[in-house]
């Protein structure tokens, strides 16, 4: 394992997938999801599935595609999504989604480093809320969400199927200024 004190981490948006950073994040994506952490995923699809899937992101006017980098490999992804134009009254929050990290970039601060950075974009784009949900068996990142002052304000009790059981989901929120009002 990589010590945690020699690492770079970086993150960006991206406005294209150059190079190998497609590959990269499909890799990371793919092993995500079988460690559980696959935003939606319970198996990992074919792989021009997942790609078509990220080139879909890019494209969607509304959407962020963040990537977290370790050591320059792409280890993790966050997308900020803002609400539509006719939403008039939500149009204070955006949203926090398929965020992972994979398995091999854990334990460095890269999922701290891509919510600290979405966070950014999001108060820099004027919202006062940002919003979340996830499954309750994602205890690494509801520890982290509620370190990082998230608000647990509701639970789903039969928010995903896993198997023959129901998975709960949390559903979580953050004002980004003090005051509740846009930054």
């Amino acid at each position: 394992m990589t010590d945690p004190a020699t690492t770079t981490i970086t993150v960006e948006i991206a406005t294209r997938l150059k190079g190998a950073d497609q590959h990269d994040l499909c890799d990371a994506a793919e092993a995500s999801i079988l460690e559980g952490g696959g935003f939606g995923w319970l198996s990992p699809p074919p792989r021009e599935v997942l790609e078509t899937y990220w080139r879909g992101v890019l494209v969607v006017p509304e959407r962020s595609l963040f990537l977290a980098r370790l050591d320059g490999v792409v280890a993790g992804s966050a997308q900020l999504v803002r609400p539509t134009r006719n939403n008039e009254a939500q149009a204070h929050a955006a949203t926090l989604t398929a965020a992972f990290v994979a398995p091999w970039a854990r334990g460095h601060g890269v999922a701290r480093a891509l919510i600290e950075a979405v966070e950014s974009t999001a108060r820099g784009d004027g919202f006062a809320v940002l919003n979340l949900d996830l499954r309750e068996t994602q205890t690494a990142a509801i520890a982290l969400y509620e370190a990082l002052s998230y608000t647990h304000w509701a639970t789903n009790p039969h928010y995903a199927r896993v198997g023959d059981a129901w998975v709960a989901g949390y559903f979580y929120s953050k004002l980004l200024s003090d005051d509740g009002d846009a930054a």
